[in-house]
């Protein structure tokens, strides 16, 4: 009986003794007058934020708003928390640039190739994205002085060729190749222009047009009618979109990874602004 007890004894010392005292319980370090946030275990400091500021503002962002500077930074702690995940998956040595690393990240979740029926699917999903708009195939002749354009539009009706007479007098800049612009749609033009050209039959010269910097001429050697492009004509835009979309996915798995990871605390009080952003404040100071 007597050895129960000592053992029962023995045992109830040692279960007290792993149990910390809450008086006696060592207190995390109080951050540094210049640390603004601590990212898993290590102190953020305002230097970074300031050149994070210089590198993507150009200037420290003292004129912004503290809304504005809250999503700034909220921005910044993301991407030191990228950054930190990159380092311990031996992605990139620390201290190396946030961008380097979130480029490593995704590059080390390769995504299989698209399908032809993803593109199809998309094709066919957004078929009112790819539209071809009507257009015309327009030469333009432009001159400093109203003289010199009514001489041009003279020989053009007597019969000149309007290219030439393009290579001879224009100040344009595609005078070399005759006037010619390419081919435009109504949005490539100012509204008046475009009312007036898309008015005009084809091999038909306009009257001479007053602008801003000069004189115009203008010629519509065909006209475009609006069509729907094909799925082959559109596939690099399909391709775009649809890597795009997978590499915001990536991103957004990887950021929500990092957050679960490591703990962020901002320090508000050390921030030259009221911050009101999406991670958790702490004071430990207003406790010691």
């Amino acid at each position: 009986m007597i050895a129960r007890r000592r053992r029962l004894a023995a045992l109830a010392i040692a279960v007290l003794a792993a149990v910390p005292v809450a008086g006696c319980r060592k207190a995390p370090p109080l951050p540094g007058p210049d640390a603004v946030a601590r990212l898993g275990g290590a102190e953020v400091r305002s230097a970074e934020f300031s050149g994070y500021l210089e590198r993507n503002l150009g200037e420290p962002g003292g004129g912004l708003e503290s809304e504005a500077l809250s999503g700034l930074f909220d921005l910044f702690l993301d991407e030191k928390l990228l950054a930190r995940l990159a380092t311990d998956r031996g992605l990139v040595a620390a201290g190396d640039a946030a961008a380097s690393a979130v480029d490593r990240l995704l590059a080390a979740e390769p995504a299989p190739p698209i399908t032809e029926t993803a593109f199809s699917a998309y094709y066919a999903e957004h078929a009112s994205d790819f539209g071809a708009p009507e257009r015309v195939e327009l030469r333009v002749i432009r001159t400093d002085e109203r003289v010199t354009a009514d001489r041009a539009r003279r020989e053009i009706l007597a019969g000149a060729d309007f290219a030439a007479v393009a290579r001879r007098l224009s100040s344009d800049p595609a005078a070399e190749r005759g006037g010619d612009q390419g081919a435009l749609g109504r949005e490539d033009l100012p509204p008046a222009v475009a009312a007036m050209v898309f008015a005009l039959p084809e091999g038909q010269v306009s009257n001479v047009v007053p602008a801003d910097d000069g004189f115009r001429l203008f010629r519509v050697d065909r006209k475009l009618p609006a069509r729907q492009r094909t799925l082959d004509e559109v596939r690099e835009e399909i391709l775009r979109r649809l890597s795009g979309a997978r590499a915001d996915r990536a991103f957004d798995r990887l950021l929500t990874e990092a957050r679960s990871r490591y703990a962020v605390e901002v320090f508000d009080r050390n921030l030259p602004f009221a911050y009101k952003g999406k991670f958790p404040v702490a004071r430990p100071y207003e406790n010691r």
